[in-house]
């Protein structure tokens, strides 16, 4: 096999819309576009548009941890699924170097009406795992969900937390050089947040880019030397994380002690 290239994101004046196809009306342009919102406008086809992301330009490399801080709706979780690839920019580009998974929802790639098994497979034959490698992929997957006797099953038929569970394991069993996390993974039962949050502190650890959307302090400090604070769908502040999350927050952090 030949060595795999050095993880890389790069964003260059991307912008996202969203479209408002009910939005045609003339008063109704006329009141949204002169929202305070500031985030109406109109497209080249004349079409009011949720102006989504603007102009966002950044560059990760191996080694960089990318924490996105901002109220809701300031365009974080809009900006993973762009690096994804769930979204694509209305200008501008995005270049992602290297194996990406997206931690971004805990439904995320599942087919409801398959099988927790065949779900597992699905993601295995994705991924351009082997057969062998797939078995040893669902034998991690159902130890660590604890899910056995339920594997078998439709995942339409799952709790709300047994979805979690399945699709914490499996996002979490396949380790990438480029890691997208929202913050869905503070979700669950306590007893399942303990061994969780083991496992995917491993991950991170592994991963030779993260880019993080959280309101969690503690871990923007624990794993992110870059922040992003964004508002309106644009870069109001990027630099060093407690730099960044001092001017956010409005007061002095207190960061953790490692070693």
């Amino acid at each position: 096999m030949s060595e795999s290239l050095p993880a890389l994101i790069e964003a260059k004046g991307v912008s996202l819309d969203f479209p408002l196809y009910h939005a045609s009306g003339r008063s109704l342009k006329k009141t949204l576009m002169g929202s305070v919102t500031r985030r109406m406008g109109q497209d080249n086809r004349h079409r009011v548009v949720v102006q989504a992301l603007r102009d966002i330009s950044f560059r990760l490399e191996a080694g960089d941890r990318l924490g996105l801080i901002g109220s809701n709706g300031a365009g974080k979780t809009t900006l993973l699924r762009t690096l994804a690839g769930i979204y694509e920019p209305a200008e501008g580009t995005i270049r992602v170097q290297g194996s990406l998974n997206a931690l971004l929802d805990p439904n995320l790639g599942m087919n409801p009406n398959l099988t927790g098994r065949e779900n597992i497979m699905l993601r295995g034959l994705y991924s351009g795992l082997t057969g062998k490698e797939i078995v040893q992929l669902e034998a991690d997957v159902r130890r660590f969900a604890e899910m056995d006797e339920f594997m078998g099953l439709p995942v339409r038929i799952y709790s709300a937390g047994m979805i979690i569970r399945l699709g914490f394991a499996l996002a979490t069993a396949i380790r990438p050089q480029v890691l997208l996390m929202d913050e869905w993974f503070l979700a669950g039962d306590a007893n399942f947040m303990e061994r969780a949050r083991t496992r995917l502190e491993d991950m991170v650890r592994g991963a030779e880019i993260l880019v993080l959307s959280t309101h969690n302090t503690d871990a923007l400090l624990d794993w992110c030397n870059r922040l992003i604070w964004m508002e309106q769908g644009r870069i109001h502040r990027a630099g060093p994380t407690v730099e960044v999350l001092e001017e956010y927050l409005g007061h002095r952090v207190q960061q953790k002690a490692h070693g």
